[in-house]
């Protein structure tokens, strides 16, 4: 049995993980709800190879390499936090959040905004290119 750390859970199959996510995006049953599932398909269909934990008391982490993004949700945004998100090109200026460190960036989806899917798609890539180069 492959048991995994993350965060304060332990998760004890992969397929549990993907569940448990399953389960948070049903639970919130609102647009957030939608949003963090199109986010998902998105982090998906951008790098398929992308692995889905639960850290930070079952926030949703996309990771290839080390960590592409974050999905959490609040009351007002689905929040996508990119690890390394200062060292990205924003040529669509996607970033709208988190802009004063030096590390992270992210994008506050609001109820109502459009996801500019080819530009996250294009920055989910980058951010897996960034984390993969410094492999090598």
């Amino acid at each position: 049995m492959n048991k995994q750390k993350t965060g304060s859970q332990k998760i004890e199959q992969e397929g549990s993980v993907t569940e448990l996510i399953d389960a948070k995006i049903n639970e919130l049953s609102d647009w957030r709800g939608e949003t963090l599932a199109r986010v998902r398909a998105l982090v998906r269909q951008a790098d398929p190879e992308a692995v889905e934990e639960l850290k930070w008391r079952g926030v949703p982490v996309w990771s290839h390499a080390g960590i592409i993004c974050t999905g959490e949700t609040y009351k007002a945004a689905v929040k996508m936090t990119f690890a390394k998100g200062a060292s990205l090109d924003d040529p669509k200026g996607l970033f709208n959040a988190s802009l004063d460190g030096n590390t992270r960036r992210a994008i506050d989806i609001r109820e109502g905004d459009e996801i500019d899917e080819t530009a996250l798609k294009a920055l989910i890539r980058a951010a897996v290119a960034l984390n993969t180069s410094k492999l090598k």
